[in-house]
């Protein structure tokens, strides 16, 4: 239970689904009300995209480009990118650590749980190395189709999975009880797809490095997302608010729920504080 009158002073925002519809840039009455709260609290966003997929809505948001709230004027800003495995510096766009592990173990288990499944190996700041063709505008940056062997050749921070011959749901079904090596896995609820990142490598625990190094409590956080990558940073969040269209297993693990994505959910939140 917040106190009254209690104001986030750290606030995590997921991008797809939450800031953003679909491949529209955020609505006006987001854009308004991101930029007002970054006059009062550090605006933090946490994605699943990679660095690449991020650098045009954190443009669009103008985060990175003043100071914000003048007791952090000398704190260096970040973005978690890549389910937390990567962290950039929101005004350089220069990446401030990554977090790796090898892709063999976890390729090897998705696909036997996932006969046909296509991969993909992140490399920061270039794009994707896959095995196969992956749908349309989905990878940002460079993507090359490799052989099995290039495609496992090096460590990576996030390896990605998706399987053409079924919905979301037929995905969650088969990699239910599916134990995946020294890995996080989370499931995509609008595409067949599977996104692993190293053991204990998350949204909330990159969040929790940035809440230590602005010296903001853990309660004094507020987090606001609509997708399984985002179950523990609502949880972990002093307040986690789920997006309207959330599957019902982020809503559970969230303390409230606004409006879905196209009722500008996001904007209803935060206008709250403002």
């Amino acid at each position: 239970m917040r106190p009254p009158g209690w104001q986030p002073r750290l606030i995590a925002l997921d991008i797809d689904g939450t800031t953003v519809h679909e491949h529209r840039p955020p609505s006006a009455r987001v854009l308004a009300a991101v930029r007002e709260i970054g006059r009062r609290a550090v605006v933090t966003l946490c994605t699943g995209r990679t660095v690449l997929g991020v650098e045009h809505v954190l443009d669009q948001l103008g985060l990175g480009e003043h100071p914000v709230a003048d007791r952090y004027v000398d704190v260096e800003h970040t973005t978690v990118c890549s389910n937390g495995a990567v962290v950039l510096d929101t005004g350089s766009r220069q990446v401030r650590y990554t977090i790796r592990f090898e892709p063999g173990p976890v390729v090897a288990a998705v696909r036997e749980a996932l006969p046909g499944a296509v991969f993909g190996c992140e490399e920061v700041g270039v794009g994707q190395r896959v095995g196969g063709p992956f749908p349309e505008g989905v990878l940002a940056g460079r993507v090359r189709v490799v052989d099995e062997a290039e495609l496992l050749a090096g460590p990576t921070p996030k390896v990605v999975a998706y399987w053409p011959h079924g919905t979301p749901a037929d995905v969650a079904d088969r990699m239910a009880g599916v134990e995946i090596p020294g890995a996080e896995v989370t499931l995509d609820h609008e595409l067949p797809w599977v996104s692993m990142v190293p053991e204990g490598v998350s949204k909330a625990s990159a969040l929790a490095g940035v809440s230590r190094a602005l010296g903001v409590a853990q309660e004094d956080v507020l987090a606001v997302g609509d997708g399984d990558n985002d179950r523990a940073m609502l949880r972990w969040a002093g307040l986690g608010v789920a997006m309207g269209q959330a599957p019902p297993e982020v809503k559970a693990a969230a303390d409230e729920v606004t409006g879905a994505v196209t009722e500008d959910g996001l904007a209803a939140v935060l206008e709250r504080y403002l």
